[in-house]
């Protein structure tokens, strides 16, 4: 494309300038239209032959020949005998050039009347103007649809963050950039199925609607299910679905798809978002280590081709073997505290002196997570493996033989930013009842968040779970990072949104 078209980046300002008396002069037109029997919502096909984006990659073959458009006006300059309009498909924006002694003069009348924002259909020749913009000569238009309201003006443009997240359908037509973050969403869940599907996983779809909300400790969203007189859960994780897959026998499965949590909402949190979960039998945490390295890696080569990623500002470098690290080491690295060496009264001084907020009946297990988690995962900038969670806070994880305190679990993390959680899984029938039953023993004391018995789960492992190793990683996160969003709302086309009243 040349740079002057480029320069067209937003909707051109309407000369009236008052919003009531733009969309009465619109509807007027509309009538006026109807009237004349040129209703513009009558139009049902249009053939397209070319797009913008492919006459200005391949502009030797288009030169001089005639070719069908379709788009949306979004500038329009309107002289004696001969017009300017740019057209926005969805692959780029293109000027046409629209001339009295081309269209008639009762045709060219009325495309004078059209209004920024109308879509339309072009007909006529590729050329190049005087000034090096690549255009259609127009021999033909044809209105496909008539626009009531009013795109948001040239200078100030759609700017307020909370209406482009509740009207992004005019977000997408007046600021481009923000179509790519989703091209590119597309492309990053493209090459994530590419790379599970080339190590030989199967992907499967598992219940959206439980019985029971399970695989995670979250507040479930809670429907009712009207034949079976049955409340019901939107699912919080789909993890003991496709573990019971691998009972049954498929030894490599995932599952992308949308879980729910009726949780808090900020810039990494949304009450409905994209994860991934795969399982894959006979290998442990570590496996899954190797899985989540390689596929960060993959996914950014393929996609921005690098693997070093600015972002807000930060360089983040996905290159290179990812640091390992268990939590006890990690606390005693950077806080001086050794939850190895040191009684648990002793751990509590030190984490009250620390200014936490410590519940009366701590366990040494609880106390080493909570301390993490309030004032270590901020330090984690560069990939990072967080290795070995106590087994208060991962009911579903294998213990480790060599501290039965402790589980084969990790987070990893980057930007600061929980990005994944894996673990060897729980194969032990008895042992997964018996966590189960601690579970709802939190649950009955007002832990909403704690997990269900799921008697059904522990009646699979029961019939053999082999050694199995499974991952989760937040897609939208990883989004994020690789658009450089600063917020969840800005890689989600439809975000959750507070309806405004009236």
């Amino acid at each position: 494309m040349t740079q002057e078209n480029k320069k067209v980046q937003q909707p051109q300002v309407e000369e009236v300038q008052d919003i009531n008396e733009i969309i009465a002069v619109r509807h007027q037109k509309l009538e006026d239209l109807r009237a004349a029997g040129a209703d513009p919502y009558e139009q049902v096909k249009y053939e397209v032959t070319a797009t913008a984006k492919d006459i200005f990659a391949n502009y030797a073959d288009y030169e001089g020949k005639v070719v069908s458009i379709a788009g949306r006006i979004m500038s329009k300059r309107v002289m004696g005998k001969a017009s300017f309009i740019h057209i926005q498909d969805g692959s780029d924006r293109i000027q046409s050039y629209v001339r009295i002694d081309a269209l008639g003069e009762e045709a060219y009348a009325s495309f004078k009347k059209l209004d920024i924002g109308d879509i339309v259909g072009i007909v006529g020749e590729v050329f190049t103007t005087h000034k090096g913009e690549i255009s259609i000569k127009a021999d033909k238009y044809t209105l496909l649809s008539k626009s009531l309201l009013p795109l948001p003006e040239k200078y100030h443009g759609l700017k307020d963050q909370d209406t482009r997240y509740r009207q992004r359908y005019v977000d997408l037509i007046v600021n481009p950039e923000v179509k790519d973050t989703f091209v590119k969403r597309s492309q990053i869940i493209t090459a994530i199925r590419e790379y599970l599907n080339n190590r030989g996983y199967i992907e499967v779809d598992t219940p959206i609607l439980n019985t029971i909300p399970s695989g995670a400790n979250a507040r479930p969203f809670i429907t009712h299910h009207n034949t079976l007189d049955i409340d019901m859960y939107l699912r919080i994780a789909p993890e003991l679905y496709l573990k019971r897959l691998i009972v049954g026998g498929f030894d490599k499965v995932y599952e992308m798809g949308r879980l729910f949590r009726n949780e808090g909402m900020d810039t990494r949190h949304n009450p409905e978002f994209t994860t991934i979960e795969l399982y894959e039998a006979y290998t442990d945490y570590y496996g899954m280590m190797e899985i989540a390295e390689g596929l960060f890696k993959y996914v950014a080569n393929k996609v921005l081709g690098t693997t070093t990623i600015n972002y807000q500002g930060k360089t983040i470098e996905l290159g290179g073997e990812w640091r390992k690290v268990t939590m006890a080491d990690l606390v005693k690295e950077e806080l001086g505290i050794d939850f190895n060496a040191e009684e648990l009264p002793v751990l509590i001084e030190k984490a009250k002196a620390l200014g936490l907020e410590v519940a009366k009946d701590v366990t040494w297990g609880k106390l080493l997570y909570q301390i993490f988690d309030e004032l270590l995962e901020s330090k984690l900038v560069q990939p990072t493996f967080v290795l070995d969670y106590p087994v208060e806070v991962s009911p579903l994880a294998k213990r480790k033989a060599s501290d039965k305190r402790l589980t084969e679990r990790f987070e990893f993390f980057m930007n600061c930013c929980e990005m994944g959680n894996a673990f060897s899984e729980l194969n032990d029938p008895i042992d997964q009842r018996k966590r189960f039953e601690d579970q709802v023993k939190e649950r009955e004391k007002g832990d909403d968040e704690a997990q269900m018995m799921d008697d059904d789960y522990v009646t699979a492992l029961e019939y053999g779970l082999p050694p199995t190793g499974g991952m989760g990683i937040g897609i939208d996160r990883m989004i994020m990072l690789l658009t450089d969003a600063s917020s969840i709302r800005d890689v989600l086309l439809f975000p959750t949104m507070k309806p405004i009243k009236g």
